[in-house]
């Protein structure tokens, strides 16, 4: 298995509905958690949930060349 960069760029829909809802849910659950710990890494990894599960796209299924979409 190896790493693919350059279908990494092409930004195509990869996460499905269901995942992409688990991703924006906990995404936000960590985020607001991390206003009350005062954890940055907390609050990066949701950044990070949110913004993948509002794309739609995760850059490393892209370069694993996995989607799962229904």
């Amino acid at each position: 298995m190896n790493f693919n960069f350059k279908r990494m760029l092409k930004f195509e829909i990869n996460i499905g509905t269901k995942e992409k809802q688990a991703r924006l849910y906990a995404g936000s659950a960590l985020a607001f958690i991390s206003l009350f710990l005062a954890s940055v890494p907390l609050l990066l990894i949701g950044g990070v949930l949110i913004a993948t599960g509002y794309s739609a796209w995760c850059p490393v299924y892209s370069g694993l060349e996995k989607s799962t979409v229904e």
